[in-house]
């Protein structure tokens, strides 16, 4: 049986393998400054593979970068020894129901570097869109402090704000010489790791203030590519502005998208009152409105086949399109008949004289003038006109979003408080702007949605509000650090001593009054991980490392105080297993055994395993059978172990822990 590594991926190992596959003939050794043969890539072989120049430092080259870059890019691949631990007091069923783990949506307390990485393996290439609204960098902002540049003593003479879990948590004031620095190495190895749970055609959104639009834009730029931006939205957050030293009084922010490659298109919104108002008209394919048949923007040579005459009534009666012929040397329509004397004739021209295009081609114009008439155009002119019908793919999103429901305010703040009871959380965000980016990202029915910077659940909210609109089934991962509220905070007073237990209780509240209002067969719960260490000692991971130790101390390599429940999450994790499967505990020949998926895996981790229960879980034939390194019965079960997967079902992938 093969042994689980029970760590996240070493991506940085996973890359030199690629290049090994591609270049073998650029790999080499050297010496490092100690003097020991390590690894090494000759880049003069490698710049004759790839036909490339390389640069070198101190060469000048179009860069954005910044102090303890490449350390921060280290930490974005660097393997952590860490799990996720499920909280089932904390978890709601997909019912409301308290405790239940039935649901398919994931709330995780804890560092979102640690839980992105715990989570890249399992939801690789699976993430449907990824929202998160980072801390805005206005000097008044908890980020996470890498500790990449101070030594122990000066880490905790100067930083004493950690979550519960431990995780450096540290006030970025704007006075601080590392003001930007700080904020960017935390931001980059979050954005880089996510990127890779994104699917192919996934999208991401960031919101993000004028402190940091520029310094964030060319992070994306460089993680997502630049041709891979989609557009950048500014959003009215702030009616009645915010004033600053400078003298203009800020009321927007922005929200940045981006596509993991090329050929991703945005999502469209609905359309306003003010927009459905306009189709005033109806007939039996339901309502419409009238529209110039000349095209906006679109010229003649665009389109030469869509540049063509019509002929109309001078008293407006009527008009005919005649019999044509296409010049292909000259490549445009020549008419075969000349207007009657009663008659003059229609060409696609703007005001000052421009050459456009109608909007229909001359094949679906001769077969489409039902829905074409002559109308006064706003020059009171005899003009085509075409019927413009509401079409229900919505509208392309604007770069600006202006509208009342976006204020942070009044649908943040406000919404929040009636829902919660009490002014709990500092400037959430619009419930109705996160449902429109939401949208923008182009989910669909069951897609899964990323937030890594939850705070108060706005990302949860919005997700459970558009599943109740058209019965969906969209999933969403949240994470969110442990922070404390403050003592003085209502918050506090009244038991919430953490963002988490703000976030949480208010998914709770919204998954109690969207079902109570709607009866709905929908998810309105989730289940809740913390992020911890492993459940594995450290002698499972370098035993090389681990000093004399009685025999006694080596019998089991898992931490007395983790369950099998545990356990089993790890193993999720490890093998590539959603968190979000269906888990049932079965027992097999007098032993607890987890039925992951509807059996496929299978995972029994009691001691005193006999080759009873091994059979029996053979024959059920899982893709995966997971066991503990030291629970079977004796010897004689451990030796007949593999034999007896080979003989009821071979295919199934052995492992231990």
């Amino acid at each position: 049986m093969d042994k689980l590594k029970m760590h996240t991926p070493d991506i940085a190992e996973e890359n030199y393998k690629k290049l090994v596959a591609l270049f073998p003939d650029a790999i080499t050794e050297t010496t490092d400054e100690d003097g020991n043969i390590v690894r090494a890539i000759d880049k003069d072989v490698l710049m004759q593979e790839i036909n490339t120049k390389v640069i070198d430092d101190g060469q000048e080259r179009y860069q954005f970068t910044w102090p303890d870059k490449r350390k921060s890019m280290v930490m974005a691949n660097a393997p952590i020894s860490k799990t996720l631990r499920l909280e089932k007091e904390k978890s709601v069923g997909r019912d409301g129901t308290p405790g239940g783990v039935d649901s398919e949506n994931i709330y995780i307390e804890g560092d979102n570097l640690d839980a992105l990485k715990l989570l890249q393996e399992t939801y690789l290439g699976k993430v449907d869109a990824i929202y998160v609204d980072p801390p805005y960098n206005t000097g008044n902002s908890l980020i996470y402090k890498n500790d990449y540049y101070e030594n122990a003593e000066d880490y905790l003479k100067n930083n004493r704000d950690y979550d519960d879990d431990g995780n450096r948590l540290t006030l970025n004031s704007n006075s601080n010489g590392r003001y930007h620095t700080d904020w960017l190495n935390m931001m980059y190895p979050r954005l880089k790791v996510a990127r890779d749970l994104l699917s192919e055609d996934g999208i991401i959104c960031l919101t993000i203030d004028e402190f940091e639009i520029y310094n964030i834009t060319k992070i994306m730029n460089e993680i997502y590519g630049e041709e891979n931006h989609l557009g950048t939205v500014v959003i009215k957050n702030n009616p009645s502005g915010r004033s600053t030293i400078s003298g203009v009084s800020i009321s927007h922010e922005y929200a940045l998208f981006y596509g993991k490659t090329k050929n991703v298109q945005l999502g469209r919104l609905p359309r306003s009152e003010k927009q459905i108002a306009r189709y005033k008209e109806c007939d039996s394919e339901g309502p419409f409105e009238w529209v110039n048949f000349r095209k906006h923007g679109g010229y003649r040579e665009d389109a030469p086949s869509m540049y063509y005459p019509i002929y109309i009534k001078r008293d407006g009666s009527s008009f005919r399109i005649p019999e044509m012929k296409w010049n292909d040397n000259r490549k445009e329509y020549e008419a075969l008949e000349v207007p009657l004397d009663d008659e003059f004739v229609s060409y696609p021209v703007d005001e000052i004289g421009r050459d456009r295009r109608w909007k229909w081609g001359l094949s679906r114009a001769k077969i489409s003038k039902k829905d074409m008439s002559i109308r006064l155009d706003k020059n009171k002119k005899l003009a085509i006109y075409i019927k413009s019908r509401m079409k229900n793919e919505g509208v392309l999103p604007p770069t600006v979003w202006d509208d009342k429901r976006y204020s942070s305010t009044e649908y943040g703040t406000n919404y929040l408080k009636a829902l919660m009871g009490k002014n709990y959380f500092d400037y959430p965000k619009s419930i109705f702007a996160v449902i429109d980016c939401l949208r923008v990202l182009n989910l669909k029915r069951n897609s899964i949605v990323l937030d890594f910077f939850s705070g108060s659940g706005t990302t949860a909210d919005a997700v459970t509000r558009l599943n109740v609109e058209d019965n969906g089934n969209r999933r969403y991962i949240l994470v969110q650090a442990k922070e404390k509220t403050s003592k003085t905070s209502a918050a506090h007073q009244d038991g919430y001593e953490t963002i988490c237990d703000i976030g949480e209780e208010r998914i709770r509240r919204v998954g109690t009054k969207l079902k109570h209002e709607t009866n709905a067969d929908l998810d309105f719960g989730f289940r809740c991980f913390k992020v911890d260490s492993s459940n594995m000692k450290d002698v499972y991971y370098a035993p090389a490392d681990i000093g004399q130790l009685s025999l006694d101390g080596l019998e089991d390599n898992i931490k007395e105080d983790r369950t099998p429940g545990d356990l089993l999450i790890q193993v999720m994790l490890d093998l590539g297993i959603l968190l979000s499967s269906d888990i049932e505990t079965q027992n097999i020949a007098g032993k607890n055994v987890f039925s992951v998926a509807d059996g496929y895996l299978l995972a029994c981790f009691d001691k005193n395993v006999t080759e009873e229960t091994v059979t029996e879980i053979a024959k059920r034939k899982p893709f995966y059978a997971v066991f503990r390194d030291s629970s079977m019965a004796n010897d004689s079960v451990a030796a007949n172990f593999e034999q007896i997967f080979e003989t009821y079902s071979p295919e199934t992938v052995r492992k231990v822990l």
